[in-house]
């Protein structure tokens, strides 16, 4: 097991590798760069240009007569200036080859439109996300796989009929839509005024007692939670379930009921084991989209400062250490979970050799 394991983390180099050239040689083609960014800005102020080089420089705006396009009549030695601060004065290669550098000492920059180092901006996001999406994957489990077991062993009964009725109307409403839903009923959209509609405290949270402040935090993140949960929730049942149902069918099964075990002792003793490794192999999907990706609109309905909205803001500003840093770290995470998979599933069915393969 141990050469497998070496020869999985051999095999990150070269993907994380490839994951970031791609997307590096992807943003050398979009429009609208740092330095477009910055000088669209300043045509309405100058506060922009203080704020990102600190207020060191001072910038002489020519009449609107100047041949500059950008209607200002920047000069082309602030261009230039410019393009070294940021570092676009070298090529795209060399530019490549020094971020990669700094991310293998995990250097990750500091932001160039927020003037923060991009590990304490993410750390100053990450409650919204580890609350989204620990909480909605801890749910989602804890719920769909009991639901899925029993679903599997009245298969056809009336309790799986309406229960696979409720979960197909669940997984078919979007996360967003079923947020308004749950903002219009219970956060004082039109109806009831049950659940604060803003962040994942109170303003005077610090004052309150320990029990309090547990209360209060899972007061203020029942509905995001309850909002990315929906979807994960309908699909992990009903693949629990077809699981359970496959293996049920199966002759060792029905070897096992010959022999007068107990059922219970059948479907968690047997069956279990064999039914959820498919399950088990579509936790780091469902674990890196709800933690890291897929909480964008449910942070902005919900007034959530998170890693979905760091992402999406940074990217429209072009802020590539908040970008490349971030994807960086997200997809090593990824790779990492995907490894912890596969000794999840030698821990759940020994039977399991990943050393065996050639």
């Amino acid at each position: 097991m141990g050469a497998y394991i070496l020869r999985r983390l051999l095999l990150v180099i070269p993907t994380l590798l490839g994951i970031m050239i791609i997307n590096f040689a992807l943003t050398q083609f979009v429009p609208g760069g740092p330095i477009e960014q910055i000088i669209a800005r300043m045509e309405g102020g100058g506060d922009v240009f203080e704020s990102i080089s600190g207020g060191g420089s001072e910038v002489t705006m020519g009449d609107t007569g100047s041949d500059y396009v950008g209607a200002r009549g920047l000069p082309p030695d602030f261009i230039a200036q410019l393009e070294r601060e940021f570092g676009f004065d070298k090529p795209p290669l060399e530019r490549f080859m020094l971020m990669m550098w700094d991310y293998m000492r995990f250097d990750f920059g500091e932001s160039w439109f927020r003037s923060i180092s991009v590990v304490d901006l993410v750390l100053e996001k990450l409650p919204v996300s580890i609350t989204l999406g620990l909480w909605s994957t801890l749910i989602a489990y804890l719920i769909s796989i009991p639901l899925g077991i029993r679903k599997a062993v009245r298969d056809g009964s009336a309790f799986d009929t309406w229960t696979s009725g409720a979960i197909i109307v669940g997984y078919a409403i979007p996360g967003f839509l079923f947020a308004i839903l749950l903002i219009v009923l219970f956060a004082g959209g039109s109806y009831f005024r049950i659940f604060p509609l803003r962040g994942l405290t109170s303003d005077n949270w610090e004052d309150l007692s320990l029990i309090g402040k547990v209360l209060d935090y899972f007061w203020h993140i029942t509905l995001p939670v309850t909002a990315s949960l929906i979807s994960s929730f309908a699909t992990l049942t009903l693949l629990t379930k077809n699981s359970f149902l496959d293996e049920i069918k199966k002759q060792y099964v029905m070897t096992a009921r010959a022999k007068g075990l107990a059922e219970r002792r059948v479907l968690y003793g047997h069956v279990f084991r064999n039914a959820m490794l498919i399950v088990i192999s579509g936790f780091p999907a469902l674990f890196i989209g709800v933690f890291f990706g897929g909480s964008l609109i449910i942070e902005t309905l919900f007034s959530l400062d998170g890693l979905g909205r760091l992402g999406y803001e940074a990217a429209l500003a072009r802020d590539y250490p908040v970008v490349f840093g971030t994807l960086f770290a997200f997809s090593l995470i990824g790779l990492v979970i995907g490894i912890i998979t596969d000794l999840t599933y030698v821990f759940i069915d020994p039977r399991i050799d990943f050393e065996s393969r050639g």
